[in-house]
């Protein structure tokens, strides 16, 4: 297994029927700590789920689950991560992807699910 990466869950949901849910819990069996962050309070399985802009040190990834039209609420706090790179999920790529690039963060549009799966994450 590769080093483990602190990932943010940007759009994290306690339903588990939603991506952020199910990628939240492979994050964890994976080994990498993971801090999902939504617009409500909530937990997924034993992970509690953040609001209003926590602040967290040393993020090396953002997993966005959240579509283009609601991204710019979230810029200001991504930008203020400072992740190593911000990961655009299925339906979530936008113009933001250019923004991110470049302030010196990398863009990746990819799935975090595949990306898990294959080993690649």
């Amino acid at each position: 297994m590769s080093k483990s990466k602190k990932t943010v869950v940007i759009g994290a949901s306690t339903n588990p029927s939603r991506y952020a849910y199910v990628a939240t819990n492979r994050l964890k069996r994976a080994g990498h700590e993971v801090v999902p962050v939504g617009l409500r309070t909530g937990m997924i399985d034993d992970v509690e789920i953040l609001k209003d802009f926590p602040k967290i040190e040393n993020v090396d990834t953002v997993t966005l689950y959240v579509g283009p039209k609601h991204q710019d609420y979230w810029k200001d706090y991504i930008f203020s991560l400072n992740p190593k790179r911000v990961i655009f999920n299925p339906g979530t790529e936008s113009e933001f992807e250019k923004e991110l690039e470049e302030k010196g963060i990398e863009a990746t549009e990819a799935c975090t699910l595949v990306l898990l799966s294959m080993g690649d994450y």
